[in-house]
């Protein structure tokens, strides 16, 4: 029994849902518009503001894309009405960020700047040249931004320099000492 699958979806207002037939689900509201089809096995159907969604087996497959289904519609609805933000953080003497037109520009401590495409679904902000905010309606969309611009220089654990999410806590470890 899911018990996240069972639950319903609230749809605020300024949304529009539309589940068709085939079970491709289209959410629009103020912020855009996300497109996604259900898999095979579950249903969905939108009744007074809400969106439920039942499957037609009891398999174990099908019983794991059911909470995970309703998870996804969610959180389309909550990226169209509200959207989602990731902060990162860039750590280290000199290192910097700026945008430039439709590229994020990584002063990172190596020889040569590293020029990373922003998505078109995607805006960037800048903070005091170290600090970025990621903002979009895809919660996957903006998550995967924020990892592929974290992997170009982690936080090392030794000074602590590089790339993290806001709050993140970062082990220090202790270097070589002299005896």
């Amino acid at each position: 029994m899911s018990r996240i699958g069972n639950k319903a979806v609230e749809i605020p207002d300024k949304v529009k849902i539309n589940i068709d037939d085939a079970g491709s689900v289209s959410v629009e509201g103020p912020k855009g518009k996300l497109n996604w089809t259900l898999p095979r096995g579950i249903k969905g159907n939108v009744k007074d503001n809400r969106v439920s969604l039942a499957r037609d087996a009891e398999t174990r497959s099908v019983k794991a894309l059911h909470g995970l289904s309703r998870s996804l519609v969610n959180n389309m609805v909550q990226g169209v009405s509200q959207g989602f933000t990731k902060n990162l953080e860039i750590e280290g003497v000199g290192f910097k960020a700026a945008v430039q037109g439709s590229n994020l520009n990584l002063s990172l401590g190596f020889s040569h700047p590293i020029l990373f495409p922003i998505p078109k679904e995607i805006k960037i902000t800048i903070l005091e040249n170290t600090k970025l905010t990621i903002q979009g309606i895809d919660k996957k969309l903006v998550g995967q931004v924020a990892a592929d611009i974290r992997r170009f220089y982690p936080p090392e654990p030794y000074k602590g320099k590089g790339v993290r999410y806001a709050g993140e806590q970062v082990r220090r470890k202790e270097g070589k000492t002299v005896q």
